[in-house]
C-alpha cells in the first residue's frame, strides 16, 4: 500500500535518524499479521514521537499518522507530509473530515496512529485525554493498541518504545456512546502510560 516516495524516505532518514536517536522496540509480537488493522494510541511528549515510532517499525508496516493542521501550512513540509500519507487534523475543533479520513483508513486496511491527549504532554499521565480514539475504534470496528513512548530523548541513547496487547472497545448499541468513546480513550492511555511505569491520575 506504500507508494515509492514514502518507501525511499524511510530508507534514507531511518539510518540517519536511529544514529542519533536510537529505539528500543518492544511488543511487536503484538501486531499479529492478519488480525489488524489496529488503531495504536500513544503517549506525546515530543515532537520525535512519530518520527522515531514510524522509523523503528518495518517499512512494509501501513501506517497512518493524524497531524495537527498547522504544520501542513509550512511550506515543503505540508506537501512532505501529505505525500508520505499523513493527514491534517484541526485540534481546536471538531475535525470531521479529518475523524472520517481517520475511519476510512482503518476500514481500508490502514493501521492509524495517533495521540489521544492531543498534544505533548509535559507531566505524563495527567493530560486530558480526548473521546476521538474510542469513537474511531469503534465506528471502524478495530482494536485499540496502546504504545508507550519514552519521554525522555536523548543523543545516542536509547528511547523505548512498547508496544501493547490490543483490546477490543466495549461499547453498548450499535455506535455507543458519548461516554463510552471517552471511556475507551481513557483506557487504552491508561495502558499506555503503565507500560512505562506511569500510572495515569
Amino acid at each position: 500500500m506504500r507508494n515509492k516516495f514514502y518507501a525511499a524516505v524511510w530508507r534514507v532518514l531511518r539510518p540517519l535518524v536511529l544514529f542519533f536517536l536510537p529505539v528500543e522496540l518492544r511488543g511487536t509480537e503484538n501486531l499479529k499479521e492478519g488480525e489488524g488493522p489496529y488503531l495504536l494510541c500513544a503517549n506525546h511528549s515530543n515532537l520525535w514521537d512519530p518520527v522515531l515510532f514510524v522509523l523503528s517499525m518495518p517499512q512494509a508496516f501501513n501506517v497512518r499518522i493524524m497531524a495537527k493542521k498547522q504544520l501542513f501550512s509550512i511550506p515543503v513540509l505540508g506537501g512532505f507530509l501529505r505525500a508520505i500519507g499523513v493527514f491534517p487534523v484541526d485540534r481546536g475543533h471538531s475535525d470531521i473530515g479529518a475523524v472520517k479520513t481517520a475511519i476510512q483508513s482503518l476500514r481500508d486496511g490502514w493501521n492509524l496512529f495517533l495521540f489521544p491527549e492531543g498534544t505533548r504532554v509535559k507531566n505524563p499521565g495527567h493530560a486530558e485525554v480526548k473521546s476521538g480514539a474510542g469513537m474511531m475504534a469503534i465506528r471502524a470496528g478495530v482494536k485499540l493498541v496502546p504504545v508507550f513512548i519514552g519521554t525522555k530523548k536523548r543523543l545516542f541513547r536509547r528511547t523505548p518504545i512498547i508496544i501493547g496487547a490490543p483490546f477490543a472497545p466495549e461499547y453498548t448499541g450499535r455506535k455507543g456512546t458519548a461516554e463510552e468513546y471517552t471511556a475507551n480513550a481513557r483506557e487504552v492511555m491508561r495502558r499506555a502510560y503503565a507500560l512505562g511505569g506511569i500510572e495515569c491520575e
